[in-house]
């Protein structure tokens, strides 16, 4: 039987692993916190994420050899950028041949690297066993069990059969793709979006502006993706299309629940204490998802435009005014 280690107990985290479980798949999930890993062993649930829905019996630990020990596919669940420091503490532990398989989403800060090429740099690993997911999972939704389908991409195929098998459920649908850096762009820079409709909504705008905001940002997305190789059709499938629009429009999403409070006039500071301390990628991720669109000479004004908000202190009308005020131009 195929035995995966989730590393990392966070909502997501929780939510895979339970999943991997419900398809009948040997899981153990580690959380960096003792008490929170034995709540997960003995109580099957995780009292600070989705502590109100009852898991599968799952086991956990605190110790990340023992989640590793015999792992054929460890997940990374850990925010993207702190993928590095603790890849640094635990690539010792994974096996050989054993599928890396992330689901951070982001851009490295500094590195300009996406998450697949962080666990090539730290783990030395060959790219074919370093595998993505990606789509629109909310991890609520999921853990529920309402229907979901999501996108593992990798460049050896049978190891993205081997991560689909042992994830899929009656409720979650796995397909398989080679275009890591497409789903790896789309998940990154869809956050920053779903930012910016979240300001949007904080501001009372409607529907008509959001559905603009969620296109045009799709035409950045597609843009930067292009540039570093990846294939349209992947960002206009479940890793794009798909994540962007359930990013921008649930509430249940971190992101753009951050951007609400900023849009209605909170701090940045209010907007953290309303994600409840969860991280909204976005945030960091605005400032080198730009970075990495300037190298590639790739314009993406909504990302500079969140990343002003974010970072310089731009008040939310005054980059409205400034996106409404570029030039004209052909769509």
């Amino acid at each position: 039987m195929t035995r995966v280690a989730v590393l990392g107990a966070g909502s997501w985290g929780t939510a895979f692993a339970k999943v991997l479980a419900d398809a009948g798949t040997e899981v153990t999930i580690w959380a960096r916190r003792p008490e929170v890993a034995a709540a997960l062993a003995s109580e099957h649930r995780n009292p600070d994420y989705l502590s109100d829905i009852p898991l599968p019996p799952i086991a956990a630990t605190h110790d990340p050899a023992v989640a590793l020990d015999g792992a054929d596919i460890v997940v990374l669940a850990v925010p993207s950028q702190s993928l590095r420091a603790n890849l640094a503490a635990w690539k010792g532990l994974i096996g050989a041949d054993a599928t890396l398989l992330s689901l951070a989403k982001g851009i490295e800060t500094g590195t300009l690297l996406r998450m697949s090429q962080v666990i090539e740099e730290v783990t030395e690993a060959d790219p074919s066993r370093i595998a993505v997911l990606s789509g629109p999972n909310l991890a609520r939704e999921i853990a529920v069990g309402q229907p979901a389908a999501t996108v593992i991409a990798c460049s050896d195929n049978d190891r993205a059969v081997a991560v689909q098998h042992a994830s899929a459920t009656g409720y979650f649908r796995p397909y398989t793709n080679t275009d890591v850096v497409g789903c790896e762009i789309g998940g990154a820079c869809k956050n920053v979006i779903a930012l910016a409709c979240g300001i949007a909504s904080g501001m009372g705008l409607g529907d008509n502006s959001i559905a603009s905001l969620i296109t045009r940002g799709l035409a950045e997305i597609i843009r930067l993706g292009v540039a570093l190789g990846a294939e349209p059709v992947t960002l206009a499938g479940l890793a794009g299309v798909g994540d962007l629009v359930a990013t921008c429009t649930s509430p249940l999403s971190r992101n753009r629940s951050f951007g609400h409070v900023l849009g209605a006039g909170g701090s940045m500071e209010a907007a953290q204490s309303a994600t409840h301390g969860q991280v909204a990628e976005g945030v960091k991720s605005c400032t080198s998802v730009r970075a990495l669109a300037e190298r590639q000479g790739v314009e993406m004004p909504l990302t500079t435009a969140v990343h002003q908000v974010c970072h310089e202190g731009l008040s939310v009308r005054e980059a409205v005014g400034n996106l409404l005020g570029r030039r004209m131009k052909p769509e």
